[in-house]
């Protein structure tokens, strides 16, 4: 198991067997398992529906529901108590006084029919003798610090009266009332909205810190894991296969289960991204307005994946990457990364964020600085975050790196005038590899090079994907490059997205007129092909975004528009499964 130097080990639990008795025989939920939890940190333990963690949380509280329900074998340690060996009441003198826990669905752990106030100060009471005034002062004190307002009043309503959110904050106050050293949380958040779950979450961990309560979170939610906890136990079928601190997990999972678990949880979500520019009269006291860069944007990438952006000059597409590097601040919208909103992130809390996503520019010799070399072009980042201190080391992993992208060790002693924009563009995705990110924005990382050049390139990012479990975004005007490395595309248009789907059915079978008129301007090698193939020709220019028309901003050169295309916007809707254009007539 993995300890911290200097921890003490709160709870132990070791070869834990719980076992349900059934018709059709016995179904071994928790089999043989063994974690630990050292006093005031976060312990995740994470799996799909059916793996045994949820029981395994109840075995340590000892509320199996029998007679189905046994535990069989194992210990578990708490305080150097062995849970399992105690009385029923010495161990309801442990529940709730010792160890909290917050339930998935608070509607059902709440007595419907006795008031919040009642709920809270039974225990403290029972577990810690208080008066009645005095365990009335206490909950008035602990809603005000799980974040419910008017307090005194609070504690007359029931449960009915509270939101979802207010109910999972008095689950939180009742497992903290009578200051626990540890606290069960059973998927917490599952039963709540998104906005809702990300502020429950924070107060969590906020007031574990606060109090130094450890804690366990039951989670199928890795986007929760990655942020809250500091180490990780994963189940599959009753079993731990895979343990680590979460950031190793995140980084290199061993498992092909842990694997496929990261697989399905995106890595990066973006929520109506809107991101707007005030444009001033200026010197001669021209019109201000507003610049509607990027209008209601959303989209997720999961890990692994390359999702491509593809739009003409001036779509918004190159800002979505700004303000997803947070380099732009957006104007209203959320961007997830790993679980995590960094839209309301401070510079020093994005800077370890800023290790984990990474950029390519467009034009690699404007985004090297000409006065350094290769050498201390790729060595500044190991330094700067921290990764290699020692010189001699850090030679070394600029040698690793530079190899990695194809070029030679003495690269690294030249300037970036003395490269090829092939080499240079080499250098960059190498820096950019450097920090070991788990994201990649490329912005139009081979418009600058001639075509030989972009194939390498392309098959370069596409290696080092497969080597090191890469994430891409790809930003490019050009669909015929976007196809030989997407896994899905997003077709973008004067600011939002109009049609999204995988590659094979986009270039098959696009559905926004847009799409096609993309499509239809890519050039194909063969001219008896081209000859045969409809073009679809767009007239005028792409519309201002300072005033974009009115309905659908394509309507003005879509050559099937109809009336009601000038009318209303139309919805990004699905069209097929996993397909989806905003168009009325698709």
């Amino acid at each position: 198991m993995l300890h911290s130097a200097g921890v003490s080990t709160l709870l132990s639990v070791e070869n834990l067997q719980t076992h349900f008795v059934t018709r059709g025989g016995v179904v071994r939920a928790v089999d043989d398992v063994s974690w630990d939890v050292e006093e005031g940190e976060t312990v995740a333990l994470v799996g799909e529906s059916g793996c045994g963690k949820s029981v395994s949380a109840l075995s340590i509280m000892r509320l199996v529901a029998g007679p189905a329900g046994r535990i069989v074998g194992g210990r578990v340690h708490f305080k150097g108590r062995d849970l399992l060996q105690l009385s029923e009441e010495e161990m309801r003198r442990v529940r709730g006084r010792e160890i909290g826990m917050v339930f998935q669905e608070p509607m059902t752990s709440l007595n419907p029919v006795l008031s919040i106030g009642r709920q809270l100060t039974e225990g403290l009471e029972i577990h810690l003798g208080m008066t009645p005034g005095a365990a009335r002062r206490r909950a008035v004190e602990l809603l005000g610090m799980v974040g419910i307002p008017d307090s005194e009043r609070r504690l007359t309503q029931y449960p009915h009266q509270f939101s979802g959110g207010m109910r999972q904050r008095m689950m939180i106050a009742m497992a903290l009332a009578c200051k626990p050293s540890l606290i069960l949380a059973d998927e917490p958040t599952t039963a709540l909205d998104v906005t809702i779950q990300a502020q429950i979450l924070e107060l969590m961990k906020d007031l574990s810190r606060r109090f130094g309560v450890a804690m366990l979170i039951i989670t199928h939610n890795l986007g929760v894991v990655a942020r809250y906890a500091d180490r990780v136990n994963v189940m599959y079928a009753g079993r731990i296969i895979e343990r680590a601190t979460a950031r190793e997990l995140y980084a290199r999972p061993r498992h092909p289960y842990t694997l496929g678990l990261l697989r399905s949880v995106p890595l990066l979500e973006v929520r109506n991204l809107v991101k707007h520019f005030h444009v001033g009269g200026g010197l001669f006291g021209g019109r201000a307005g507003i610049v509607r860069a990027v209008e209601g944007v959303s989209f997720e990438i999961r890990r692994g994946e390359t999702l491509g952006l593809v739009g003409e000059s001036g779509c918004g597409k190159t800002t979505v990457g700004r303000c997803l590097l947070q380099l732009e601040r957006p104007t209203s919208g959320q961007v997830l990364f790993e679980g995590r909103e960094l839209t309301t992130l401070g510079d020093e809390e994005l800077r370890p964020i800023r290790r984990r996503v990474q950029v390519i520019f467009q034009d690699p010799y404007s985004s090297l600085n000409p006065r350094m070399t290769v050498g201390q072009i790729l060595a500044e980042p190991l330094m700067v975050h921290g990764i290699v201190v020692d010189r001699e080391r850090r030679a070394a992993r600029v040698r690793e790196l530079l190899s990695h992208v194809g070029l030679l060790p003495q690269h690294a002693h030249r300037y970036p005038h003395q490269l090829s924009g092939g080499q240079r563009q080499r250098v960059g995705i190498a820096r950019a590899l450097a920090v070991e990110p788990a994201l990649i924005i490329c912005d139009e990382p081979v418009s600058a090079l001639d075509v030989s050049i972009q194939a390498q390139i392309i098959n370069l990012l596409e290696d080092l994907q497969a080597g090191f479990g890469l994430t891409y975004l790809f930003v490019a005007h050009d669909l015929s490059v976007v196809r030989h490395i997407s896994d899905r595309v997003a077709v973008m248009y004067l600011g939002r997205i109009v049609e999204i789907t995988d590659r094979k059915s986009l270039y098959d079978v696009p559905r926004h007129p847009y799409t096609k008129a993309l499509l239809s301007a890519v050039p194909i090698p063969d001219p008896a092909l081209e000859a045969q193939r409809e073009r679809v020709v767009l007239g005028g220019e792409v519309p201002s975004p300072l005033n974009p028309p009115a309905g659908c901003a394509f309507h003005p050169r879509c050559p099937i528009a109809i009336d009601r295309c000038r009318e209303a916007l139309p919805e990004l809707r699905e069209i097929t499964t996993c397909h989806r254009a905003a168009c009325i007539l698709a």
